[in-house]
């Protein structure tokens, strides 16, 4: 069977083959609205393919781009994907999305993997290690961007949520109805964890303010199949905390099996709130206050700054782009009496 070709297109269509060519790269500046419609028509009638790799060569593009995240479960990383994949669909580029586990060696491997495909351009939720790797990506001049986590030493383009201000707004809410001894629910703290570094200063921090005690044993920092444990070993000590800060989606999942299996009831024995408005918020029993980040928002800017360097429309010069965090009140706080 005889392979159509760009010519046959043309032909059919009653057009030159650059006039093909500018449609099929989604230049329509100079073409009237019937031309495209015939082109299009061309195509779907004599069913033609592009040669993607003939067009990747003589233009110097895959109209591919990379995305590797440290952790596919957590709710920021579905929402922000959603948000890039949207923003490369509407400019024909296709992503590739790698799973890291937040282990800085499968990160390595992604990106050499990557690499090699020729994308161009790589937007990654850091691990926080293999610096040496994107330091010579930044010296070459290789589209990046961070989202959620920076690399301490990387100059490039990287989006985050204001962490701070996010756990302050947490520790406000509780303070301002009453509640004295809180504690928080995080990950084990590690310094290239930016966000998590963050949400706990910002949350000592505000208690300071607030002339709230800072109390060692109500920062519960464990690996995630351990909280309930650490919990457990909180609440059995006789002076348990009013009221628990889970500092992402992941935490806030074991702070309500942890209150399930002990027939904790909240808000009356304790008080909630989380970073990440999972979707379940609205309809758990009591509904949830969270504070969400802007993930639509965040995704876009990141696959915005990538193309902005892609394109090389513009200078680059690297920038963080911290995003407000939205709070959400719901039943999970009330007053204390």
């Amino acid at each position: 069977m005889k392979k159509v070709t760009m010519a046959d297109v043309a032909k059919l269509a009653n057009v030159s083959k650059s006039t093909v060519s500018q449609y099929l790269n989604k230049r329509y500046e100079y073409m009237s609205e019937e031309t495209r419609k015939r082109i299009a028509r061309a195509i779907e009638e004599l069913g033609y393919q592009p040669n993607i790799i003939a067009r990747s060569l003589k233009q110097k593009t895959t109209m591919t781009i990379g995305v590797i995240v440290f952790n596919i479960l957590h709710m920021l990383t579905t929402q922000v994907l959603h948000a890039i994949e949207e923003a490369c669909q509407e400019r024909g580029f296709h992503v590739i999305v790698c799973n890291s586990d937040d282990d800085p060696e499968k990160e390595k491997k992604y990106i050499e993997m990557l690499l090699a495909k020729q994308v161009d351009g790589l937007i990654v939720f850091p691990t926080g290690k293999n610096t040496d790797i994107y330091q010579k990506m930044v010296k070459e001049r290789f589209p990046l961007v961070f989202v959620d986590r920076m690399v301490p030493g990387i100059e490039a383009d990287a989006i985050l949520l204001d962490n701070k201000k996010a756990a302050a707004l947490a520790v406000e809410y509780f303070a301002d109805r009453g509640y004295q001894r809180i504690g928080v629910v995080a990950p084990p703290l590690v310094s290239h964890v930016i966000p998590r570094v963050e949400r706990i200063e910002g949350f000592r921090q505000a208690l300071v303010e607030k002339g709230l005690p800072v109390v060692d044993d109500y920062f519960i920092t464990m690996k995630i199949p351990s909280i309930q444990n650490g919990l457990a070993k909180l609440f059995a000590s006789g002076r348990p905390p009013e009221a628990l800060f889970a500092i992402n989606d992941l935490t806030l999942m074991e702070v309500l099996y942890f209150i399930k299996d002990n027939h904790i009831k909240v808000p009356d024995e304790l008080a909630i709130i989380s970073i990440d408005d999972v979707p379940f918020a609205h309809v758990y029993t009591p509904t949830l206050t969270t504070i969400a980040q802007p993930t639509f928002a965040m995704g876009k800017k990141a696959a915005e700054r990538l193309f902005l360097q892609i394109t090389k429309e513009k200078k680059h010069q690297p920038q963080i782009f911290r995003f407000p965090p939205t709070f959400i009140e719901r039943g999970s706080v009330k007053e204390k009496t």
